[in-house]
């Protein structure tokens, strides 16, 4: 039997409490450290990678200031998300070559937003046939790379 490891999943399995405080405004504070995963910062919104990702390369592009809906968004913050969203996609493209990206935005806990409170929106690359058996059967997704080396991975893509 093959032995499949995603290491950086431990955390999220097995904590009950999270760290205080937002994820995403963290990551905006810790942008310029060495460990983040923030692989792009703009004026008004950026680009950061998902610590527990749904796919290789998956981005959560946000607003910096801390706003929970669309409505609550300025409309530079909303014009630079999509602008950044259109880089993001470009990006993944010249970096994973994948088939078909997932680009979506989900709007409180019952919609499925694992961070709530602070709009993000997620873009996922996709290859055909990235659902296998582990996620169909085992309910289970294999992601073949880390996220902080994913970021290293873009970086330079988003720089250009």
């Amino acid at each position: 039997m093959d032995v499949l490891r995603s290491p950086w999943r431990m955390a999220y399995v097995t904590s009950g409490a999270k760290e205080p405080g937002c994820v995403l405004c963290r990551a905006v504070l810790s942008a310029k450290d060495a460990r983040s995963l923030v692989v792009r910062m703009g004026e008004r919104c950026f680009v950061v990678m998902n610590l527990y990702p749904y796919n290789a390369g998956h981005l959560m592009l946000s607003p910096r200031r801390h706003v929970a809906r669309l409505q609550d968004a300025t409309p530079e913050e909303l014009a630079e998300l999509m602008l950044l969203a259109q880089r993001a996609e470009a990006v993944l493209g010249e970096a994973y070559r994948p088939d078909g990206l997932n680009v979506g935005i989900n709007l409180g806990r019952a919609a499925g937003a694992g961070v709530e409170g602070h709009l993000h929106l997620h873009v996922v690359p996709r290859w055909n046939g990235d659902t296998n058996f582990m996620t169909v059967a085992g309910e289970t997704r294999v992601i073949p790379e880390d996220p902080f080396a994913a970021c290293e991975r873009l970086r330079p893509f988003f720089a250009k």
